[in-house]
C-alpha cells in the first residue's frame, strides 16, 4: 500500500512534475519524474477513460500503486513521479514497462 505521505495530491504538484521533469515512455505507460529536496519520494497516477471502463481503470491504478510502493523507497534521490497509463495498460506488461521506465527516469535525473 502506498502511504498518504507518498502520494501527489494537488494539481499543482502533478503539473510541476509533468512540466519540469524528465519523461520516459513505454508501450503501456509514461513516467514523468522530477528530483526534489528531501524525502519522502511521492507518486501520482493518471488513468483516463481511454484505458477502459471503471473496473479496468481501478485495476490498473491498484497495480500501479503496488509497483510504485515497492520502487519509491529504493529511489536514491528523492523524486516526485507521475505515471500516466496508456490504453494498452489494460492488457499489456505493466510491471515490466513500469520498472524499465522508472529506472530510465531515475537514470536521466542523475546525469
Amino acid at each position: 500500500m502506498l502511504p498518504a505521505t507518498s502520494r501527489l495530491t494537488s494539481s499543482d504538484e502533478f503539473r510541476a512534475c509533468v512540466r519540469g521533469g524528465v519523461r520516459v515512455g513505454r508501450e503501456t505507460l509514461v513516467v514523468h519524474a522530477v528530483a526534489k529536496p528531501g524525502p519522502p519520494s511521492r507518486a501520482g497516477f493518471v488513468v483516463s477513460k481511454a484505458v477502459g471502463n471503471a473496473v479496468t481503470r481501478n485495476r490498473v491504478k491498484r497495480r500501479l500503486r503496488h509497483l510504485a510502493a515497492a520502487s519509491l523507497p529504493v529511489a536514491s534521490p528523492s523524486v516526485d513521479v507521475v505515471v500516466r497509463a496508456l490504453p494498452a495498460a489494460a492488457s499489456g506488461d505493466l510491471s515490466g514497462d513500469f520498472h524499465t521506465a522508472f529506472s530510465a527516469a531515475l537514470g536521466k535525473l542523475v546525469v
